[in-house]
C-alpha cells in the first residue's frame, strides 16, 4: 500500500502569517456587547422592506427565487446612489468615482492588491486599524508604520516625506477616536506624491470629513463603510470614492460578484433614508453622539479623571484607573477581564505601547452604558 499523500504546504509567507483577530462574537443575547463598534440601534425600517422586495413574493413556493440569479456585478444602482448621497459635499462626484465592496475591508484589500508589493510598501499611521499589516502580509508586501505620539497630532511632515506609494490614514483614528481636520489632510495631499487613502469608517460621527477634498486632489481615496453609522454590519457593504482612473484600477482586481443582491438592495434603502440616520434631533447618529459625549465627560478629566481621548467616532478610548489611582497595562487588562467575567465586552489592545493602558468602548444604548459603568465601578472596588 502506498503512503498517504500529505497536503502541500502554503507559500512560506502564508504559513507564517498572523491573521487578523476580530472582536469576540459571543453566543446568546445576554451580553452587553460594546467591543466591535456596531450600532446599538437597528437600521432604517426601509432596509427590511427592500430586502423582502428583492426576495420576491412571500410564499413557500417562490420566496427567494431571485437568489438563484447573480447580483449586478458592478453594483451600478448602488454606485449611483452613493454618488448622489455625497452630492452636497462633492457636487462633481459621479458613479465613475465610486467602487463598492464586500465591506470596507474588501476595498482596503483591493487597494493593497493593486498598489502594494515588496518593492512598493504600504505606509500607515500607527496605532491604527490592525487589519492593514495583515492585508500587506497576505500579498507578501512590506509595511512602513508612521508612529503617532500620545497626543495624536497628525504627523503631516512624516507622511508627506514617505516614499511609499500608498499611505493609509484612519480618520477618525481607530482605536483612539481622534479626528483629523481637512486642513491637515490637505497639507499632506499638497506635498505627498503617492496615494493617500483616508479610511473614514467613522466619519458620520465626526465634525468633518474629507469628501470635499476629492475635487481638488486626484491622489485622494476615501473609504467608507455602512457597518457603523448605518447599522448594517451584517450585510457587508463598503465603498471607495476616488478619481475614475483609480476606481478603474480597483475594478480590474475586484471579484466579479463581490456584493450580494440583498446587500445592494439594503444599502440603497439605507442611504436613501437620510432622516432616520442624520436628523439632528431623532437620527440614530445624533443619539449615539449624545451618549458618547455624556460618557466622555463622565470618565474624562472633568469627571472621574481618566485620560480619555476626545472621540469623534462611535466609541470611547479611555485609560481606566483603579481605586488607588493607578493606570497602566495591568490595570486596563484587569478591568477588561472583570467586565468580560460579568458579561460586558469591551476591547483591549495589548500590542502597542500607546494602547496597552486603555479600553476601547463602543457606544451602546444609554441602558448598556449605565450597566457598563456600574460594572466598572464594581471593578474599582476590587482592583
Amino acid at each position: 500500500m502506498s503512503e498517504p499523500i500529505s497536503p502541500p504546504p502554503p507559500l512560506p509567507h502564508i504559513a507564517s502569517l498572523h491573521a487578523y483577530t476580530p472582536g469576540l462574537q459571543p453566543d446568546g443575547f445576554d451580553w452587553v456587547k460594546l467591543n466591535t463598534n456596531e450600532s446599538p440601534y437597528p437600521p432604517s425600517p426601509r432596509v427590511a422592506a427592500a430586502v423582502m422586495r428583492e426576495l420576491g413574493p412571500v410564499d413557500s413556493a417562490s420566496i427567494g427565487a431571485r437568489l438563484r440569479l447573480y447580483p449586478n456585478p458592478a453594483s451600478v444602482a448602488l454606485r449611483e446612489t452613493i454618488a448622489a448621497y455625497h452630492a452636497t459635499e462633492c457636487p462633481s462626484l459621479t458613479a465613475a468615482s465610486v467602487l463598492v465592496g464586500n465591506g470596507s475591508d474588501d476595498i482596503l484589500n483591493l487597494l493593497v492588491r493593486a498598489y502594494c508589493a515588496a518593492a512598493a510598501p504600504l505606509a500607515f499611521t500607527a496605532p491604527s486599524y490592525s487589519l492593514y499589516p495583515v492585508l500587506v502580509a497576505i500579498e507578501n508586501g512590506r509595511c512602513e508604520p508612521i508612529p503617532f505620539t500620545r497626543d495624536m497630532t497628525l504627523p503631516v511632515d512624516k507622511i508627506a516625506a514617505t516614499t511609499a506609494p500608498v499611505v493609509f490614514l484612519t480618520s477618525p483614528n481607530a482605536p483612539t477616536g481622534v479626528g483629523f481636520p481637512n486642513a491637515g489632510i490637505e497639507r499632506i495631499l499638497a506635498r505627498y506624491r503617492g496615494l493617500l487613502v483616508v479610511d473614514e469608517a467613522y466619519a458620520p460621527f465626526a465634525r468633518e470629513n474629507a469628501a470635499p477634498l476629492l475635487a481638488r486632489h486626484a491622489n485622494l481615496v476615501i473609504v467608507r463603510t455602512l457597518s457603523k453609522a448605518h447599522a448594517l454590519a451584517g450585510i457587508r457593504v463598503g465603498y471607495a470614492l476616488a478619481h475614475p482612473e483609480i476606481i478603474a484600477a480597483l475594478d480590474r482586481v475586484r471579484d466579479s460578484y463581490n456584493v450580494s443582491r440583498l446587500s445592494q438592495a439594503a444599502a440603497i434603502a439605507a442611504l436613501n433614508d437620510r432622516a432616520y440616520y442624520h436628523d439632528p434631533a431623532t437620527g440614530i447618529i445624533a443619539k449615539i453622539k449624545r451618549t458618547r459625549d455624556h460618557w466622555l465627560n463622565a470618565w474624562g478629566a472633568d469627571g472621574r479623571g481618566w485620560f480619555t481621548y476626545p472621540s469623534q467616532a462611535n466609541f470611547i478610548f479611555t485609560e481606566p484607573k483603579n481605586a488607588r489611582g493607578e493606570a497602566g497595562p495591568a490595570v486596563a487588562k484587569s478591568a477588561c477581564d472583570y467586565l468580560c467575567a460579568h458579561k460586558v465586552l469591551v476591547r483591549y489592545f495589548a500590542g502597542h505601547p500607546l494602547t496597552a493602558s486603555f479600553l476601547r468602548i463602543s457606544v451602546g444604548t444609554d441602558d448598556e452604558m449605565t450597566a457598563l459603568d456600574n460594572t466598572l465601578q464594581a471593578w474599582q472596588q476590587t482592583a
